[in-house]
């Protein structure tokens, strides 16, 4: 590292600007902890900033929903913590079963999830069409989870960032990390010519791209890149209440409140390493989806596509947890494509785990030393 460079010291470096990063940043300022936060661009302007914005518990691992319940409760007090409600509504999410299977499957996690009293409530004939008369024949039936909603993740990620600024820490945008080290006591981090972060302990939030940092410490995981095939339609006149959410995945939709609809499903199609876009096919797909569960939108106009890069583990499980190889190391990472929701209960607990070694959330399922395969021994 040059020794022209400003060197800045820190308590905790934070990798990556996105709901996660932010989150934790103003987490261990609300602990009085000093923190500085890397960004290679602006903060929630990848993954955080292009999702569906569905702020939801039904349907998420059993795994996750103590931790999901922990968030359901941040979003709940989001204006007096950030300063925006960020167009947060409980507007309730509706999960469609399309077959018997479909509803089978959501019956059965009714069941497994009692415990975290999620309200869930199972519609099928009649009061189905009672209640959403706005959907197509395809759909037998569903899971309403009443006070799970939807959120503007244009606007809540970058909030985070700004809250957290507010409250003392340092966020430093377009700064990408050309460089980490550990010199047996601390992590030395550079970016360009002349900025060093130096800090003892470091929080890897750098979503598809938190990998190699991992890796770099030894800790490969099988992460790869996923892009989301996103589509919002021109304002229509307000039909739809609720968040919708598909059994066994492919679309998902909501209508925003000055009308638009925003939808997601299928994949899009990586540029290069920075940019990725909605292809065609995927676009032609959503809209045949759309139409069948959603005929209002049958002659509806898209007025943009587009897409970004989340990153996936082959389970859909993130890594929650302290390095096992690097003391000082943090993970959070790897959400696949559903962390929107969990951010700000991931920064809290990534403040935990910084301050006291140990969450008062259980996160042993997102341990890293289920990618034991992968990581050299």
């Amino acid at each position: 590292m040059s020794s022209s460079s400003r060197i800045i010291a820190t308590d905790v470096a934070i990798v990556g600007g996105g709901i996660v990063g932010a989150s934790a940043a103003l987490a261990l300022r609300r602990k009085g902890v000093d923190v500085l936060l890397l960004e290679r661009d602006l903060c929630g302007a990848r993954a955080s900033g292009v999702n569906y914005g569905g702020v939801r518990r039904q349907g998420r691992p059993l795994s996750q929903l103590p931790l999901a319940q922990r968030a359901h409760q941040i979003w709940a007090d989001l204006p007096a913590l950030i300063g925006t409600d960020g167009e947060y509504l409980r507007s309730g999410h509706f999960k469609i079963a399309r077959s018997q299977a479909d509803l089978q499957a959501l019956e059965s996690y009714q069941a497994l999830s009692r415990d975290f009293d999620l309200g869930l409530e199972l519609l099928s004939g009649a009061s189905l069409r009672q209640r959403c008369p706005w959907l197509g024949s395809h759909a037998l039936g569903g899971s309403f989870c009443p006070q799970d909603g939807q959120a503007n993740p244009r606007l809540v990620s970058p909030a985070l960032a700004r809250a957290a600024q507010r409250a003392g820490a340092q966020i430093h945008e377009r700064t990408p990390l050309d460089e980490v080290l550990h010199d047996g006591r601390q992590f030395l981090l550079r970016s360009g010519r002349h900025l060093q972060v130096r800090a003892p302990v470091l929080l890897n939030c750098a979503g598809a791209w938190a990998g190699a940092l991992a890796a770099q410490f030894g800790e490969a995981v099988p992460l790869r890149s996923g892009h989301p095939a996103m589509a919002v339609t021109e304002p229509l006149p307000m039909f739809l209440p609720w968040s919708l959410g598909v059994e066994g995945g492919s679309i998902y939709c909501r209508q925003a409140a000055r009308g638009n609809l925003v939808l997601g499903g299928g994949s899009g199609l990586a540029l290069d390493a920075e940019r990725a876009r909605s292809q065609r096919s995927a676009i032609a797909a959503l809209a045949v989806q759309a139409i069948e569960l959603l005929p209002a939108l049958r002659n509806a106009h898209f007025i943009r596509t587009w897409s970004g890069t989340e990153g996936y583990l082959p389970d859909h499980q993130p890594v929650l947890c302290q390095s096992r190889r690097r003391p000082g190391l943090i993970h959070g990472f790897g959400f696949s494509g559903a962390g929107f929701q969990l951010g700000p209960a991931v920064g809290e607990v990534l403040a935990e785990l910084a301050c006291d070694g140990r969450s008062s959330t259980p996160i042993e399922a997102f341990a890293i030393e289920r990618f034991a395969a992968h990581i050299p021994t």
